[in-house]
């Protein structure tokens, strides 16, 4: 069946005005004023009047098999479903794992992965974890980036972390040029998605990378950069030197009150001191543990990233920041595909992913979630669900 979608106001993300959306086979195959249509064919007609329709939400950092608990065993965060991505509007995930590469494994997640495609979403992953040297499945990050279909990076490997294995710049470079290779060879990003901790050394890893070899700094791919306004800071020069950054959504209030600036505030922020609106993104961190930590580093908290962070950091950048809606909406679509490659992803354009969602206008309030041309989420019902979603 045919899917169109008539008089929504696209966001596309760039601001088109009202449009019709045809759909077909899961993908856009046409957008216009007073598309007609005849014949017997069936067409399913959904009115847009009164919503924004935009892309599907893009998440660069989604620990799809749950992630390590730093408070033992039993603090081991669940593994996200099928629904918890929707009810979030994120039709496209990236899966890593992070802290935990002992008992959350590569096999694991690239099972996960699959689970999760067959369901409806997208899902790319990568290599690798926190820790250096990097945990591959073939021997080399080259060869898993090049041979293996879904990994399209690495990471995320940590700096600037006491969980991390305190890397070199020499380390690091090492990675990057791997990663740069396999990327280049397959077609893929071979980006070096890099979690960055609160130690006082931030960014400055990566810009002795830059500074000591010949590997550009839009090669690593660092988030949490909203952890401090001194990070930020060190955000800021790395897009002025060609990288992007990307801000962590999932946030508690314990960690807001060690310093971390709200996703949407941190957008604000960079865009008010000049920072490229391209090379800023936001990502969920789904699933993660959120551990808070005193300054003897010992365990206070522990709560699990939320996958509706992403859409509601960019409500609030509206909504509460009087950020442009296209200019927020780039930093949770076209923005993060563009850093993973993913060319179909990310925009409303003829050709590309039927992955749309439609907000209500005045609230933002999520109406319609569709993956894969599939409606998945109507008016607040999972009408698609994964099979062990309850």
């Amino acid at each position: 069946m045919l899917t169109l979608i008539r008089s929504a106001h696209l966001l596309a993300p760039e601001d088109l005005g009202v449009q019709d959306v045809l759909i077909a086979a899961g993908s856009i195959i046409a957008i216009g004023t007073d598309l007609n249509l005849s014949g017997s064919i069936d067409i399913s007609v959904i009115d847009g009047r009164g919503q924004y329709l935009t892309p599907g939400l893009v998440d660069t950092l989604t620990h799809i098999t749950g992630g390590g608990g730093e408070g033992g065993f039993h603090t081991r965060t669940p593994a996200m479903e099928f629904t918890d991505a929707i009810v979030g509007g994120v039709t496209t995930v990236t899966g890593v794992l992070g802290t935990d590469a002992i008992s959350r494994t590569l096999p694991d997640l690239l099972a996960k992965a699959a689970g999760l495609e067959a369901e409806g979403l997208s899902v790319v992953c990568h290599t690798g974890s926190y820790q250096v040297p990097v945990r591959t499945l073939t021997g080399s990050v080259q060869q898993d980036i090049m041979l293996i279909e879904r990994f399209v990076g690495v990471g995320e490997v940590a700096i600037a972390d006491h969980r991390g294995s305190q890397p070199s710049w020499q380390e690091l470079a090492r990675i990057g040029a791997e990663a740069r290779v396999g990327g280049l060879l397959s077609g893929k990003a071979g980006i070096v998605s890099i979690h960055v901790g609160d130690s006082s050394e931030r960014l400055s890893l990566l810009f002795d990378v830059a500074n000591q070899s010949n590997i550009p700094l839009s090669q690593y791919y660092p988030t949490h950069m909203n952890r401090s306004p001194e990070l930020l800071q060190d955000g800021l020069r790395f897009i002025k030197a060609g990288g992007s950054i990307d801000f962590t959504a999932s946030h508690t209030p314990e960690i807001l009150d060690a310093g971390e600036i709200k996703c949407a505030q941190a957008l604000k922020y960079a865009l008010d001191r000049g920072a490229d609106e391209n090379r800023l993104t936001f990502s969920t961190d789904g699933h993660a543990s959120l551990p808070h930590f005193n300054k003897e580093g010992i365990l206070q908290s522990l709560k699990v990233g939320a996958m509706d962070a992403m859409l509601n950091e960019f409500r609030d950048a509206v909504q509460e920041e009087g950020i442009d809606y296209s200019i927020a909406l780039k930093a949770v679509t076209a923005n993060p595909a563009r850093v993973l490659k993913l060319n179909r992803k990310g925009r409303i354009s003829q050709g590309n992913d039927a992955d749309l969602l439609l907000l209500d206008k005045d609230s933002l309030a999520l109406r319609r979630v569709m993956a894969k041309g599939d409606w998945c989420l109507i008016d607040g019902e999972h009408v698609k669900k994964g099979i062990f979603d309850r």
